[in-house]
């Protein structure tokens, strides 16, 4: 399931990231430290997703929760 189905105040495991060839994609999710393996959660959703990775939240739109996979 992507990150958009993801229920409200739980922790995820993100098992893998796929932006579909994008690499530049690919590369600002890596820098937020979103890979495989990583611990996720999301920690408010409205039209964007709020998700705390690590110790530090991020808002993320909806085409980018949809690479994340969990």
């Amino acid at each position: 399931m992507t990150l958009n189905e993801a229920q409200f105040g739980n922790e995820y495991t993100v098992v893998d990231v796929d932006t579909q060839g994008d690499s530049e994609m690919e590369s600002f999710l890596f820098s937020l430290g979103c890979y495989s393996g990583e611990k996720i959660t999301v920690v408010d959703k409205k039209r964007n997703l709020v998700v705390a990775i690590k110790d530090a939240r991020y808002n993320i739109d909806p085409e980018l929760a949809a690479a994340i996979k969990i």
